[in-house]
């Protein structure tokens, strides 16, 4: 039994109210009373609190034919807003969402530079104009997220950035000295999964997922937490040897599975092979359509080592549901089929295999939304899925 003083008490009822809320979309004080054993009193008491601090508003139910119509409680989504930021190699995105998860405005810089303190300037600058721009709501920006491209450890401290070269950073102390808002570093991977859980798949407590871009990360929701490892650096995935002695790979080992399983591994070998120098997604979904063999060959390959290493996730974490984060995916005809034609070990177990559709858009959206849940101060979030998607089914902002 969970026993504490009043103000503890009082911090955990507040907990499960706003997240029922956010759950429903809208709901009613006497539901809200059934859902979370809690007793009127309390949550007339609590909803009280909430009115008055704005974070939720009431709303008359319409069409209501039977009695008095209820009044509906909802999350007020202006009350403040989000900032997610992905931190890349070449290209700095920024979006900012209501505390509903919803994108208000969002923009990218590219930057020609990798070097620490001209990125820290341009972060700097760029939140402080987001911070003018809302600091009309009642609580302006609520929290700032960066996802990092890399290894974070526990205590958010940048370890590795690969294609930044970047060593022990101290990026959150930095930005906060200057910001005055709170700032959270996240592995990008972890991100993603994040997005994955809160947005899509509410009824998971544990998802795994994968993003194939320029290499493979591994993103882990075990009991709707992030499993970061010993130190944090958890997921690096794209590193499993899936063929002994077998290509070369930046990190020292040879064989490594995103040197055959990722988008970029794909984009390199058509690149080198057929002598074009800015390969684009459009021109293999030209060669499919053409019914290009090659093409179709390479396709079929990274289908192939792909479901290699999946069978050893699978093995490894037994996940509820696992999401593949790739483009090359959603263009190639019944990939979902093939790769799970080539998953029939017997003791393979999961329940869900599924590709993303929120694509890359993930990390920056799992960014906003892990904002939104430690300003809310709620164990996980359920929201509604906002966005509009491409012609491959993506998610665009």
């Amino acid at each position: 039994m969970v026993t504490g003083d009043a103000a503890y008490i009082k911090k955990i009822n507040r907990s499960l109210i706003i997240r029922e809320i956010v759950k429903e979309g809208m709901i009613s004080r006497a539901d809200l009373s059934k859902t979370t054993n809690l007793t009127r009193a309390t949550i007339s008491a609590q909803v009280a609190d909430l009115l008055e601090e704005g974070l939720i508003i009431e709303t008359h139910l319409e069409h209501y034919t039977v009695g008095r119509k209820p009044i509906m409680l909802s999350l007020n989504g202006h009350a403040g807003y989000a900032l997610g930021i992905d931190l890349d190699y070449g290209e700095i995105s920024f979006t900012i969402s209501d505390l509903l998860g919803c994108p208000i405005s969002s923009n990218s810089v590219k930057i020609n530079t990798t070097d620490y303190k001209d990125i820290l300037l341009l972060l700097v600058e760029q939140i402080k104009k987001f911070k003018a721009d809302f600091n009309e709501s009642r609580y302006g920006i609520v929290g700032i997220v960066i996802a990092i491209h890399g290894l974070v450890s526990k205590e958010e401290i940048i370890h590795y950035v690969p294609r930044l070269k970047w060593h022990e950073m101290n990026l959150k102390s930095d930005l906060e000295k200057e910001i005055g808002i709170p700032i959270h570093l996240e592995n990008n991977a972890n991100l993603s999964s994040f997005a994955e859980r809160v947005f899509l798949h509410h009824e998971t407590d544990n998802l795994l997922c994968t993003t194939l871009y320029s290499g493979i990360g591994l993103g882990m929701m075990m009991n709707n937490n992030f499993f970061r490892g010993h130190e944090g650096y958890a997921g690096e995935i794209g590193h499993m040897i899936v063929v002994p002695g077998g290509k070369q790979c930046n990190c020292g080992n040879k064989g490594c599975w995103e040197k055959y399983a990722s988008e970029s591994s794909i984009f390199e070998y058509l690149s080198e092979k057929r002598q074009i120098e800015n390969l684009t997604y459009e021109q293999i979904q030209e060669w499919l359509n053409e019914g290009d063999e090659e093409v179709l060959d390479v396709m079929e390959q990274f289908i192939f080592y792909l479901s290699i290493g999946l069978n050893n996730m699978i093995n490894m974490y037994n996940p509820d549901v696992i999401v593949l984060d790739s483009k090359l995916l959603r263009m190639y005809p019944d990939s979902l089929k093939k790769i799970r034609e080539n998953l029939n070990s017997s003791i393979s177990h999961y329940r869900e295999l599924r590709i993303s559709s929120i694509g890359r858009k993930s990390s920056i959206l799992g960014a906003c939304a892990l904002a939104i849940k430690q300003f809310l101060d709620v164990p996980m979030l359920n929201l509604p899925f906002h966005l509009k998607t491409d012609k491959d089914g993506s998610a665009t902002i």
